[in-house]
């Protein structure tokens, strides 16, 4: 595996990780205290500040950072997760993806707002308010080497004549109480397998997060250095022994290394805290040597010179630079090693299991391959449906053992085609999690207070339809947070929540995903969008329209109803293109309003784009195939039944109700006249408006489920298909797309825009 392949991984894993964050800050922000909840938002913005140190994405790294510190504030009851305190925790958790993406695909992001955010989350870290962030605010503990306020000047020390360099250690960060407020030791025996760097990793950057968490000493062991000639590039030499000073703790330390630990001989104890106490707060040890130089482990990750004279301010101004800890010190701690050593390693041992363990229960495959599983699926279906026909028509009996043998390999096909299918299943949580952020953004930029609730998170739909939901379902948030959504005075003095509400829902119904968008807002103005559309000579002036067909007009492409052009509306793009998207989808769009009282909008999709099952039914010589959740009852008409109205208009009689009768074969100019309803069979089938139409076939060949078959992708657009599919017999069989054929029936061609449909 090559590092590109590796970095790929390390994003599809951010993009798990940034989903994890915003929903714990949002279930923060609902009131959810639960110490987990604040642990596994941690967990996360440590995770990608440790993957991105090491690919070197300093920028992300930054950033993390700081706000992994805020976070932890919040994790040790320092911070108060307030609303104010997480809506900066919001909008980092937004700057932070936005870093991600940058990383990813070579994008750049608001480094203006990056810097803001930055000053806020420092100052909620120093435990002042949000508004206060405004003014630069003193750097962290644990703030990069870069960060770091200036430092007195320190004269270089003398070299000694092993070529190492003394660094003066001191008790001085604890005062005359001692243990009180102890700082703990942590010392660290580090040595690199090859494997670590063959996976990515970096010495060199974890000796520099380590250096971040406070006082640092360190020794380079090289004398398993060979010779040059006898040197392996790709083994690892050298070997490190670390003295940290921080409150961290082991703890702190120890999260330096997840990632590499098992790619590494690694040893971490921390020493016993009885020692300090028998010092002084101003006693200094002695000097110990040290030889590793630290003034590589800079920003930039390049060593500089040994013989530089600003060698020592660089490392007193980073606080990188400490010395190894007295004699006395070091023989406790060598005592503890032995009592912490075999619960260390049995630690490891269980973490090390319990991530083994977790990683087996998924399994990451490229979609590519998803894809080509299911064409294969699909076209073993096809096969199968074929060899069952063809011994169906030279098989008189039907109790022959082939046809035992073919009903148990149609009963299997179908089991491994529904399982396939479930691969491509995902829940719809990461699209509405997107919309979280969408909410905020419109609302901060409308000045609206508004409060984003979903239900049904973990519905499933196939993949293809969870990518292709994000673009209309962002429409629909801006729309509804904009339009529908009352200024938070208005709505006061109506006497409601000054807090909007919207609320996405997704749920299974009758074969089919339906995803509602609902606001509790002023509904819609149909006086103003029936003037609009007489304004821009839609609709005639003196037309009479339905409360549905006023509502449809919104979904004509360049309409409406901003009174200016703004950043988010005016321009008359964004509800067309809702539909346009959800009838690409093969789904279907309604709205419900009620004024003064807010907007429903309906989406209903289908759950997946590859496979369908569908009535087979026959007109004018043509087999089509009319998809199975669109039909309500199918009947044979009578002639009592049938009423005509006006000069080709009829109606069918439907239990003590008119539906009008739709002629397939006529829409689709199969043939010329219409045929007669008593010689045919009607469809009864839902529109998408809500109404029903009786579509009428010459006869019903049966019920079964076919493999879609993209006709544009194959052909071109074929006004009134949707799709086409291959039968049993090996022919070719058209997909009818009812909601075109219902806009035909209502007068309107197939080859106009079908968006129009809903004005018919």
């Amino acid at each position: 595996m090559d590092m590109n392949e590796i970095k790929e991984i390390f994003f599809q894993e951010c993009e798990e990780q940034l989903a994890e964050l915003e929903s714990g800050l949002l279930k923060l922000n609902d009131g959810d205290r639960d110490p987990e909840t604040v642990n596994a938002v941690f967990r996360a913005v440590h995770s990608i500040k440790g993957g991105a140190g090491a690919f070197g994405l300093d920028d992300l790294v930054s950033f993390a950072h700081v706000f992994e510190t805020t976070l932890d504030c919040v994790r040790s009851n320092k911070l108060e997760p307030t609303q104010d305190v997480l809506k900066v925790m919001l909008k980092s958790a937004d700057v932070l993806a936005d870093l991600t993406n940058a990383a990813r695909d070579g994008g750049s992001v608001d480094e203006a707002r990056s810097r803001t955010l930055i000053r806020e989350l420092e100052a909620l870290a120093h435990g002042e308010a949000p508004a206060a962030a405004e003014a630069p605010a003193p750097k962290p503990v644990a703030a990069a080497p870069k960060a770091a306020a200036p430092a007195p000047v320190v004269e270089k020390p003398a070299v000694n004549d092993e070529g190492f360099q003394p660094i003066p250690f001191s008790f001085g960060d604890f005062d005359e109480e001692g243990a009180d407020h102890y700082v703990p030791t942590v010392q660290v025996s580090f040595k690199p397998k090859k494997d670590l760097y063959a996976k990515g990793n970096e010495a060199v950057l974890l000796l520099r997060d380590v250096s971040r968490l406070g006082e640092m000493s360190v020794y380079c062991d090289m004398d398993a250095l060979p010779t040059l000639d006898k040197m392996n590039p790709e083994e690892a030499y050298f070997s490190w022994k670390i003295s940290v000073t921080t409150e961290k703790g082991e703890d702190g330390v120890r999260s330096v290394f997840e990632f590499a630990e098992w790619d590494c001989d690694l040893d971490i104890q921390t020493i016993e805290e009885d020692v300090v106490s028998e010092a002084s707060g101003d006693e200094e040890l002695p000097m110990q040597p040290v030889p590793f130089d630290l003034s590589m482990l800079d920003d930039g990750g390049a060593a500089a010179a040994a013989d530089e004279p600003a060698l020592m301010e660089s490392d007193a101004a980073a606080t990188v630079a400490a010395a190894e800890t007295a004699t006395k010190v070091a023989q406790v701690a060598s005592r503890a090693a032995e009592n912490k050593a075999a619960a260390a390693a049995s630690a490891a041992s269980a973490a090390q299991a319990n991530q083994a363990a977790a990683a087996g229960q998924t399994i990451r495959v490229d979609l590519d391959r998803v894809d080509r599983l299911i064409n294969l699926v699909g076209e073993l279906v096809i096969n199968q449906a074929m060899l069952s026909q063809s011994v169906v028509e030279n098989d008189n009996n039907g109790t022959s053992s082939i046809n035992m043998g073919l009903e148990e390999l149609q009963q299997l096909t179908r089991e491994i085609q529904d399982s396939v299918m479930a691969i491509r299943a995902q829940p719809v949580k990461p699209v509405f999690q997107r919309m979280a952020r969408t909410v905020r953004e419109i609302a901060d930029i409308t000045g609206k207070s508004v409060r984003l609730i979903t239900e049904g998170e973990n519905t499933e739909v196939d993949k293809t339809v969870i990518d292709k939901l994000a673009e209309p379902l962002t429409h629909m948030i801006r729309n509804a947070v904009d339009h529908g959504l009352e200024m938070p005075e208005k709505r006061e003095a109506l006497g409601k929540n000054p807090e909007g509400t919207v609320r996405l829902t997704a749920k299974h119904r009758s074969g089919r995903i339906v995803i509602e968008l609902a606001d509790d807002g002023a509904g819609i103005n149909r006086e103003k969008v029936r003037q609009k559309a007489i304004d821009n000579d839609l609709i005639a002036a003196d037309a009479n329209l339905s409360d549905e067909e006023i509502d449809n007009l919104i979904f004509h492409a360049g309409f409406s109803t901003a009174d200016k052009v703004s950043d988010l509306s005016g321009r008359g793009v964004g509800m067309d293109v809702v539909k346009r998207s959800i009838q690409a989808l093969g789904g279907r769009i309604s709205i419900s309003s009620k004024p003064g009282q807010g907007s429903v909008f309906t989406m209903s999709l289908p759950l997946t784009l590859a496979v369908l099952d569908g009535m087979v039914v026959t007109v004018a010589g043509q087999t089509l195939v009319v998809p199975l959740t669109a039909i309500v009852e199918t009947l044979q008409p009578e002639a009592s039944a049938i009423h005509s109205f006006g000069a080709s208009q009829r109606l069918i009689s439907i239990r003590n109700s008119f539906c009008p009768l739709v002629d397939v074969g006529r829409i689709l100019n199969f043939r010329a006249t219409q045929a007669n309803p008593v010689e045919g069979v009607a469809l009864l089938v839902e529109s998408e408006g809500g109404g029903q139409r009786a579509l009428m076939v010459d006869a019903i060949q049966g019920q079964r489920q076919v493999v879609i078959k993209s006709l544009e992708a194959n052909y071109t657009h074929v006004p009134g298909i949707a799709a086409a599919t291959i039968l049993g017999d090996g022919r070719v069989a058209l997909i009818l797309d009812v909601d075109a054929v219902v806009a035909a029936s209502r007068g309107q061609s197939l080859k106009q825009d079908i968006s129009l449909a809903a004005t018919g």
